[in-house]
């Protein structure tokens, strides 16, 4: 190695030794990362400053944690003058010190010890308590040493500015529309799980790159908001380190388990908790929460995504895991090829099925068809953005039109009306063979009048060709349809194409088991996590079997 430091090889020395205690992500980064770095001739390691920031931080608040000097090495190697590393992701489990690591770090950069002039640092969060924790760890440890650190900074509950450098510290919430025109040497985005969308995002980092030695540093947990900038953010990482070219200079530190399988294992915990061995009471916090999680089985699902950091919640409740979900919608996951529609699609037998709350909601219409042993799903959803819950949402919203955001529409009125999903119902039917449209006897009185005008045909003892068929009891469906759905997502023959929401809509789902041993589909949050397009999908999947229809031709 070319590059040295006793701290990175102390702790490549405990991974060649404990390598069953690194997950697949820190492996790769070590492998297709480090090793080539370290090996390269055309970079230079700012060692003194470097150890400078070990002694600052070991001075002033306490000494790091190996892991947490390795990374930090990365932080100060440069190729003519350019950190060679612009962004830092790294995601762990719940209570590992994130903040911790980057409270000393910022304050350093800030400082006289690191000589950047106007070196502005921000650290922003989605809420404010989760802002104020990193920078609450500088504001004490200025307020514990005023008789020093007084000659060097001043400082308020809000920022912390350095008297020689002008650089200065100060944390926000996410609020894009009073951060424009910023120059930012160094953004600190706190649980990025909890971000939507970029509209808050870009609006800091447009102020990156105007300031030398400009960085990001991304610190968080998993979340449960899925098709948003965390997920984008790990499959850019895992591209980096599956050993694509690292044009957007990423550092990947990323902890997790490997499986579900292994949290029952508490000597692989480290693999997502990389603090545990140094830190007691996160290994008995972390146990306290295993125990419960065994005994309250409602609260697996937060277990595993906070302290084990697995992107997925308990496997016995959700509809199906999320792997399942991405193979629903991409023939290849890796590449992002979507799964399509057959070539010849005109007069194939299809059910519809039509699912909402409320039509100052969501509202959600969509068709089966069969292509051989393929179950193929196409929804249409229409959202009300004058509902009460629609600022509320975490979905991104903002990407309507895009490749996998194209199968909805934003309603601008006070209500959806019943004419935009009858009118979608007609134009199914003049493509496919339309056998059925299911849909909840509430639902139907709604859309009645609707249906009437446009002549569809209601199902009854007297007319059992009738097109529209009710469902008296809804939450019957699930206890005759739940095995049959999970057994389309576990053998890969579901394919609903590129459909973030649908795929929200999925994830937004559990199957709970009744006291009589019957399923139920639910909601896992009752308000905000809409479910629509599934519950229109079940409906729909109620009449499968009439797709198995023999067709007869008749020659003359």
């Amino acid at each position: 190695m070319l590059i040295y430091a006793k701290e990175i090889d102390d702790y490549l020395e405990y991974y060649n030794n404990n390598p069953e205690l690194f997950n697949v992500e820190r492996k790769l980064l070590i492998e297709n990362i480090i090793k080539p770095t370290l090996k390269r001739t055309d970079i230079y390691f700012d060692s003194i400053t470097y150890y400078r920031f070990l002694n600052y931080s070991e001075r002033w608040y306490y000494p790091l944690f190996p892991y947490q000097k390795f990374i930090s090495a990365f932080i100060f190697m440069y190729k003519d003058d350019v950190p060679i590393f612009r962004t830092f992701f790294i995601e762990m489990g719940r209570g590992n010190g994130k903040d911790g690591f980057i409270a000393p770090l910022v304050d350093f950069l800030s400082s006289q010890y690191y000589g950047i002039n106007n070196y502005n640092i921000d650290i922003v969060a989605n809420s404010e308590e989760q802002a104020e924790d990193t920078y609450k760890i500088i504001y004490e440890m200025k307020e514990s040493n005023k008789g020093t650190m007084f000659k060097h900074f001043y400082w308020n509950k809000e920022e912390c500015y350095n008297r020689r450098t002008r650089s200065r510290i100060k944390y926000y919430t996410a609020n894009a529309s009073t951060k424009d025109g910023k120059k930012s040497g160094l953004i600190v985005f706190n649980e990025y799980h909890a971000y939507q969308n970029y509209k808050n995002i870009n609006v800091f980092q447009s102020g990156l790159g105007k300031t030398k030695h400009s960085r990001m540093f991304i610190i968080t947990t998993n979340g449960y908001v899925r098709e948003g900038p965390l997920d984008e953010t790990e499959e850019i990482c895992k591209d980096i380190l599956d050993g694509k070219e690292n044009v957007l200079k990423y550092f990947p530190f990323i902890c997790r388990m490997d499986s579900i399988d292994e949290i029952d294992n508490p000597d692989l915990w480290e693999k997502a908790n990389p603090s545990i061995k140094y830190l007691p009471d996160l290994l008995e916090a972390i146990t306290m929460d295993y125990y419960e999680q065994k005994k309250f089985p409602s609260k697996k699902a937060e277990f595993l995504v906070k302290r084990m950091n697995i992107p997925s919640r308990d496997e016995a409740e959700v509809v199906t895991s999320w792997k399942n979900i991405l193979r629903a919608s991409y023939s290849d996951i890796k590449e992002k090829i979507p799964r399509k529609l057959p070539e010849k699609i005109n007069g194939k037998l299809a059910i519809i099925g039509i699912d909402y709350a409320s039509l100052n909601d969501f509202a959600s219409a969509g068709f089966v068809i069969k292509n051989g042993n393929e179950i193929i799903w196409r929804q249409k959803t229409w959202i009300c953005k004058n509902g009460k819950d629609f600022k509320y949402i975490k979905f991104p919203f903002d990407k309507i039109g895009t490749p996998g955001f194209e199968d909805f529409e934003i309603v601008d009125a006070n209500s959806i009306s019943e004419d935009l999903i009858v009118n979608w119902v007609k134009s199914v039917m003049e493509i496919f063979n339309v056998k059925k449209i299911i849909l909840d006897n509430y639902r139907f009185q709604l859309l009645k009048k609707a249906f009437m005008e446009a002549n569809i045909s209601i199902e009854s003892k007297q007319n059992p060709n009738g097109l529209i068929r009710m469902i008296r009891y809804p939450a019957s469906i699930a206890s005759i349809y739940a095995p049959k759905i999970e057994m389309y997502f576990s053998d890969g023959l579901l394919n609903i194409g590129d459909s973030a929401l649908m795929r929200w809509s999925i994830n937004n789902t559990c199957v709970k088991t009744k006291k009589d041993g019957n399923k139920v589909y639910e909601k896992i949050e009752p308000k905000l996590r809409k479910n629509d397009p599934f519950m229109a999908f079940v409906c729909a999947v109620s009449g499968e079997d009439l797709l198995d229809e023999e067709e007869i031709y008749v020659y003359i």
